[in-house]
């Protein structure tokens, strides 16, 4: 006997409804054989179908349904779902709008009809249809849910979440309503209730995306290592999470654990190779990293990613900037202003490459630029100032310097090298250099453990520069390394500059039990070979000057670090333990504005190296010098000459007839307002005489033909003045306020010449004039000066050399007993 097709249908229903799919299939199967034309079975079979993915099959049912019975509205709502699983939006518009032309009261048809319309971006249709289908009946959460969808997408939050709590009240297991909810309450700025709804919607059922989610409104709430927490919840429940990864990484970015996050966005990466942000981002972590080669390679895979988008030709410019190759960053940071003319911070990176190419008319130009878009950009104007002092363009120079001051006061990170030639106090250059130190010393606070106490004969020292090779920090250590008692001391180099292949280079490389070239390797990796070659005293000879490598110090990967020599000033770091100074360059009561402990070395703080060459003369009109005439020089860079000084030398050389000024020529701008500042002081331009930059065996070579150097202030000549003094040309100083303005006070004093060391301005002002017009007592002077080259402690080096050593052998012994560094003085 057959079965009856009503009882088959039952029992097809009962099978679907517990889920025994494959069982309902084979009797909706067995209906259709009885009757063809059954709409229960054909959509049913079309709802399995387009369940299980088959949405051919289930096209091909549910036109069979509309097609039998034309009128039967339910029929033209499921194909109209249907289509838009498929993504064909227009044709479900049509099916579920002659469905609702059948029954216009078919509340479940109206909701349809709105996704399709939310679909098509026809918010305010979309918008009337749910309405619609909630006033024929208020009951259908998914209407709820996605009237609020589209009223988040409109802005509109308040109206939203009512229409999600409402879809949650109705059915309060909907987690994609809570989501949504969540979400609403996030773009709404209400953090805390967000990530308390996040935390709700995991509690119920863990989903990486909630997670992410949950771990962004950390991050924005400032709760970093719960937002961290976040995000690894989300990659344990998806490791293959490409941004998961990369939020992570920002997060590892944040805490300043930059070797973390550089592995993190190198995972988001291999995950979605053109993921650029992470790219972009990987790139911005490597350089911090020191990492340039890498980073470089990052902003050029970005570049190709986004070949129209600015930001990457920007980056990479940087990192080219940082790799010391400014000719081609200055053909990125066109490449991105091509592409955005208005790229403030474009503009600020091509006036440091045109700056480190010696351009200074192109980056005074650029850092104008940069201001014109970005006023308040206190980088900017940091460099604008700074390059104008260079070329001695003197335009508003005493607003600049009041600017670059208040800046400094309000807490703008300001380079601190920027405020040594200004009014600047000790007090404002340790905070100035506290705040510029802030970043390393989150970045990697103390990376390392120190070595236990040893009991080698040798203490191991490690001097850390850029500058080995033919610069001025060369010029006056070298014989200190060579000197150094290997008795006592182990002596390495760790060198992160070029070599350029000089004969001060082969000398340096001689002079060190080992040379290091760290140049290759990130800071990490540097710190890490400096703590692996157990270093006792590490000495870092670049302090707050170009190019230097703080985040390596910031480590701590010696016990006893020392700021020396190259930067006249304090670090404001809790990593340096101490500072070499003098009693004249730093008075002990000026403790309290240094970070790091004084050490007071007898005489001067600075070392002279006397076995430095010196090439034969050249004539007088050779130099460009008159063949007769008194010549008053100053060999300083140009941003060390204050207009004030300047009128004072223009009085000066009037007074004093067929006199000149001989000048370093740092750069051509700067000649060219030197002359028109001469002239506005209404002495002949022609009485400059300038001086290009030659090697310096001929630059000691010509000051021969120098009768009296003149210093400057705020700001003094340090290497300049022990040419000159080692050249035998008497130097004219005054003490400022500042470390940077006593160097040359301590270094005239310690050559035998204390009566060069004037009280006052007025008192150098005539002191230069007495000594031009006096020439038996100007005689005098460099005759006592050369007689002092052979017994002055400026020039004994085997005695420097004995108090440095002293010095350093305190600091360890002290580090070795466990006692706290402290000021002391070298007796």
């Amino acid at each position: 006997m057959t079965q009856p097709l009503d009882d088959i249908l039952r029992q097809a229903a009962a099978a679907q409804g517990r889920g025994a799919i494959a069982e309902a299939k084979q009797l909706y199967h067995r209906a259709l054989a009885l009757d063809g034309r059954s709409l229960m079975a054909c959509g049913n079979l079309a709802i399995i179908a387009a369940q299980e993915g088959d949405l051919a099959q289930a096209e091909t049912l549910f036109r069979r349904v509309v097609d039998a019975s034309p009128n039967y509205p339910e029929g033209h709502n499921n194909l109209g779902a249907l289509l838009q699983q498929q993504g064909r939006i227009d044709e479900a518009i049509l099916a579920h709008r002659r469905a609702i032309a059948l029954r216009p009261d078919y509340a479940v048809a109206h909701c349809h009809l709105g996704n399709a319309l939310k679909r098509q971006g026809k918010l305010d249709d979309a918008l009337a249809a749910y309405r619609h289908a909630l006033a024929l009946k208020p009951d259908i959460a998914e209407a709820c849910n996605n009237l609020g969808v589209v009223l988040a997408q409109q802005g509109k939050f308040t109206q939203a979440l009512d229409a999600y709590d409402r879809a949650i009240k109705l059915r309060p297991d909907d987690l994609e309503a809570a989501y949504n909810r969540a979400v609403a309450l996030q773009q709404q700025r209400r953090l805390k209730e967000a990530g308390a709804a996040y935390r709700e919607i995991v509690r119920q059922s863990p989903s990486s995306l909630v997670y992410l989610n949950l771990g962004g409104v950390e991050q924005e709430l400032g709760r970093l290592d719960d937002a961290l927490a976040a995000f690894e919840q989300a990659l344990a429940l998806d490791p293959a999470y490409p941004q998961a990864h990369f939020n992570r990484g920002a997060v590892l970015q944040r805490l300043g654990r930059l070797d973390d996050a550089a592995e993190a966005y190198r995972r988001a990466i291999n995950l979605r190779p053109g993921y650029v942000e992470a790219v972009t981002n990987a790139g911005i972590v490597l350089q911090e990293l020191g990492r340039l080669d890498e980073a470089a390679a990052a902003f050029e895979h970005a570049a190709t990613l986004q070949p129209a988008a600015p930001e990457p030709h920007n980056n990479l410019g940087i990192a080219l900037l940082a790799r010391g190759r400014p000719a081609e960053a200055v053909t990125a940071f066109q490449q991105a202003l091509a592409l955005k003319p208005d790229f403030a911070a474009a503009f600020y990176n091509m006036g440091n490459a045109w700056r480190e190419l010696g351009k200074p008319e192109g980056a005074i130009a650029a850092y104008q630029q940069a201001l014109r878009l970005r006023p308040d950009d206190a980088d900017a104007f940091s460099q604008l100032a700074y390059q104008r002092w260079r070329a001695c363009d003197w335009t508003d120079y005493a607003a600049d310097q009041q600017k670059l001051l208040d800046l400094a006061h309000r807490g703008a990170r300001v380079p601190p090298f920027f405020l040594l030639a200004t009014d600047a106090g000790p007090a404002d250059q340790l905070a100035c250099a506290r705040r510029w130190v802030e970043p390393f010393a989150r970045a990697a606070p103390g990376a390392f453990s120190p070595h236990p106490p040893h009991s080698r004969d040798r203490i191991r020292l490690g001097y850390l520069s850029a500058d080995f090779h033919q610069h001025a920090t060369a010029h006056l250590t070298a014989e200190l390394f060579e000197r150094h008692d290997r008795v006592r001391f182990d002596v390495v180099a760790y060198s992160y500059g070029p070599d350029d292949a000089s004969p001060m280079r082969r000398r340096l490389a001689d002079a060190f039990d080992r040379f290091v070239d760290i140049r290759p390797l990130s800071h990490a990796q540097a710190a890490q070979r400096i703590h692996a070659d157990a270093i006792d005293i590490l000495i870092d000879l670049k302090g707050h000057t170009l190019n230097a490598r703080t985040a390596l110090l910031a480590a701590r990967p010696a016990p006893v670090q020392v700021n020396y020599l190259g930067y006249p000033g304090t670090m404001g770091a809790d990593f340096i333990d101490y500072i070499i100074a003098d009693r004249c360059v730093v008075p002990p009561d000026h403790q309290q504005y240094y970070s790091e402990k004084l050490v007071a070395l007898p005489g001067c703080y600075q070392p002279n190296d006397t076995r430095r060459d010196s090439a034969a003369a050249p004539a007088r009109r050779d130099c460009g010098l008159p063949a007769d005439g008194f010549v008053f020089c100053c060999f300083n860079n140009g941003y060390k000459i204050a207009p004030t000084f300047f009128a004072m030398w223009m009085r000066v050389i009037e007074k004093v007839p067929g006199s000149v000024l001989w000048l370093l020529e740092s750069n051509a701008l700067a000649r060219r307002n030197l002359r028109r500042e001469a002239q506005a002081h209404a002495v002949d331009p022609e009485r400059l005489v300038f001086a290009p930059i030659r090697p310096i065996a001929e630059h000691l070579a010509r000051h021969c033909h120098a009768d009296l150097f003149l210093d400057t202030l705020p700001c003094n000549a340090h290497t300049t003045a022990s040419d000159a003094l080692w050249s035998g040309v008497p130097v004219l100083t005054s003490p400022g306020a500042t470390f940077a303005g006593r160097v040359a006070a301590s270094l005239v004093a310690a050559a035998g010449l204390p009566e060069l060391v004037a009280p006052s301005l007025e008192a150098y002002e005539r002191l230069a004039l007495d000594l031009a017009r006096t020439p038996p007592r100007l005689r005098d002077l460099h005759a006592k000066l050369a007689a002092n080259r052979a017994t002055a402690p400026l020039f004994d080096m085997a005695a420097y050399v004995r108090n440095i050593e002293t010095a350093y052998a305190r600091m360890w012994e002290a580090w070795r007993s466990g006692q706290r560094p402290a000021a002391f003085a070298v007796a």
